[in-house]
């Protein structure tokens, strides 16, 4: 399945965060945070501005994204969990 998202939306996927600390302990799933990057999986069209114009977004598919730990709406696709959120809940785009 597909998703296009609609407006100023994006889908993201979470990037897994490291399971091992610098010492080399093991961090357990439960007690693991949930991860606050992404990647851009798909970009909606942009939204309207006061005149009525289409203001694309910033973002491309395949760019690497920080947000908020509860940030956006958790939805399952293919057995893939997936984040569908407004371009104003992202932080920042992570440069290469």
């Amino acid at each position: 399945m597909k998703l296009r998202p609609l407006h100023d939306r994006v889908i993201v996927k979470r990037l897994e965060n490291e399971t091992r600390t610098a010492s080399g302990i093991v961090i357990p799933d439960n007690a693991a945070e949930k991860p606050d990057q992404g990647e851009v999986l798909a970009v909606g069209p942009g939204k309207r501005n006061d005149k009525g114009e289409f203001v694309a977004l910033n973002l491309q598919v395949g760019d690497r994204v920080l947000f908020g730990k509860y940030s956006g709406q958790t939805v399952k696709v293919d057995g893939e969990e997936l984040l569908v959120m407004r371009e104003e809940d992202l932080f920042a785009v992570i440069e290469k």
